[in-house]
Order: C-alpha cells, then structure tokens, then sequence
C-alpha cells in the first residue's frame, strides 16, 4: 500500500470503544470510548464529524436489556468524542447514513414511545435536529440504504417478509418488496438494483433455507435473481468499483448459539453479477465497507473481532486487524476516513 493519512474507524460493542488504525500500515493510532452497545458509524466528511449509533444499553437485536436512545458525535482528527446527541422519544437507532447533498442525516429507528413503528429519522446535518420521520410499515427496520439521488430508502426488516420502498421526498411508504426477514442491504451506483441479504440469521442449528443475496430490479420493484450461499449472509455492500461483497456466516456443526461461529466467507461479485473470488474473514462477519477507489475491503467480524482487509483487486487477504479487547466479540460498524 501507498504511504497516505487516510484512516480506518471500527466500532467495538463489547468495548465499548471506536478504534483507529492507520489505512496503509494498519498500525493502531487509539480509540475513543463510547456509551454501551454501539454499533454503526457514519462520516460526514466535510464537516469532519464521525456519527456512532447506541443501539442497545446491552446486548443485541434479538437479546438485549433495553433499547438506546443516542447518537454520539466523534471528531476524527482529534479522536476524540465532541458531543452526545438524544434521539427521545425514538429508540433503537441503528443503521446511519449522509444524504448525497450532505444536508440531511437519515438514521434507522426500530420505534419510538408510545408504541409508534420503525421509521427512518431525518436528522439536520449542521444542527442534528429531527426535521422529519417516515415510518416504514415494518417493526425493527435495521438496515436501510439510499438510492444514489437521495430520493428513495430502502429498508431491510428482519421482522416483516418485505423490503419497504421509502420515498423520502414525499415522506411515505410507496412500496413493499417480497423477502424474507432480511438482514443487510445495498444499493447498485446506477440505482437500477437493490441487494438484499435474506433470510434473516435465526441461528435454530440447520441449514439455512434458500439463503444468499436477493436482486431486485428497481424499476419493476422484482427480486430478479439469487446469489446464493450455504450459510445466511448479513453484510453486503457496493463498492464505488461496482462489486458486490457479501459476508456469509459459518455456524459449527451442532451449534446453534451466536458464538457457535466458524470463520466466515467473503463472496466477490463483478458488476454482472459473476463470482470473482471467495475468502476467508472472521467469525460472523456483520459489515463491510471500502476505500474511496474501491481497491481494498473491510469485513467486520463480530465474534473473532477483527476485521479483514482484503485487496480486492489482486483477490487476496492483506492483514487481520484485531479490534477490542482479547477473546471478547465486538466489531462491527466500519468507517473510511479520509485526510483532511
């Protein structure tokens, strides 16, 4: 890798901690603290600000002893925590991500008190005030992604056999497309496909049912193919080259616990969709991201906490990144911070 001062943040639940490493030497710079249970990062580069979600105030989506309510703002550069945004009444926000115009930022929420639906919270970029909430038609929306013009969202809900179709200019639910519960979701840079990564993980100890990545035609609202995989996928993203990464679990023979993990798969698709490589990352890979020139990824792996830095271009595992504390799970939300 070339000499830069570009940085990788990744997200440690069990630490609770973001950590920064160096993106060309992997070399660890620090952490931050954080409050218990985050999960997803998001930078607004321009003005230099790196947004964690708080999900949980322990556990997980399926075990957890209460839902979250906050948004910690972190600078970068300093690496430090600057402030501490409140979400209330929503609770359970998760997935974050900066409108293409950098003025609005949308966060999932999985409901609000008293007993209103999961919906995606537009959030003022300069101040962090809620300007608006549209509700997804679904309990627990988690993952969401934008289309490439800002003006629709869709959410994958892990409790409703749907994606919902968001249109974000009109504030309203516009369509539902057939899934099973549905864990991560991405979006193609030309807006023409939806990547869904279904069903939802259940972890019972079988083998997953029709398992891998949905397609679906944005046009035609269709799921038009399956990428499929022998274990459940969560993770996928679009790199800005235009592959598709997808993280496939590996559960141990006769375990049926989360930490019943084998090391996991990334799976490698071109733009038309072909397989180009399979390698191995971490135990449950959760998330993915990449760099800016779409040359490297970044696969998170919450319960062996680490994250494996893969050259996509060569094919090839480049380093191992050990995140949190020794023998703890934890990684998760991934961000790519550019020099300033």
């Amino acid at each position: 890798m070339s000499e830069t001062n570009d940085v990788l943040a990744v997200v440690s639940q069990s630490g609770p901690t973001v950590t920064f490493f160096d993106a060309a030497t992997h070399d660890r710079l620090g952490e931050v603290r954080v409050p218990h249970e985050p999960h997803e990062l998001c930078l607004d580069a321009a003005r230099r600000r790196l947004y964690c979600t708080i999900t949980y105030r322990s556990g997980y989506y399926h075990a957890n002893g209460g839902r979250a309510r906050e948004l910690v703002v972190i600078d970068p550069d300093e690496r430090r925590v600057t402030g501490v945004v409140g979400l209330a009444p929503e609770w359970a926000p998760h997935g974050i991500a900066l409108d293409p115009s950098g003025e609005l930022l949308w966060v999932s929420v999985e409901g609000a008190s008293p007993g209103a639906e999961g919906a995606l919270l537009a959030l003022d970029a300069e101040s962090l005030r809620p300007v608006s909430r549209v509700a997804v038609g679904a309990p627990g929306p988690h993952w969401f992604a934008l289309a490439p013009d800002g003006t629709r969202a869709y959410t994958a809900n892990k409790e409703a056999p749907f994606v919902s179709v968001v249109d974000l200019v009109e504030g309203a639910l516009v369509d539902r497309v057939e899934v099973p519960g549905s864990e991560g979701i991405a979006v193609s840079g030309d807006g023409r496909r939806v990547y869904v990564a279904a069903p939802k993980g259940d972890f019972g100890g079988g083998p997953a049912r029709d398992a891998g990545v949905r397609v679906v035609d944005t046009a035609t609202g269709a799921v038009v193919r399956t990428l499929p995989t022998d274990g459940v996928v969560f993770p996928v993203h679009v790199t800005p080259a235009g592959l598709l990464l997808a993280g496939e679990l590996r559960m141990t023979a006769g375990r049926s616990a989360l930490g019943g993990q084998r090391p996991g798969v990334l799976h490698v698709y071109g733009e038309g969709l072909d397989e180009r490589a399979r390698l191995e990352v971490g135990a449950f890979p959760l998330t993915i991201t990449s760099s800016p020139d779409g040359r490297y990824g970044y696969v998170a792996a919450v319960s062996s906490s680490t994250v494996t830095v893969v050259d996509l271009a060569a094919g090839a595992v480049v380093a191992t990144l050990e995140v949190g504390r020794s023998g703890e799970p934890g990684a998760h939300g991934l961000a790519y911070v550019p020099s300033a």
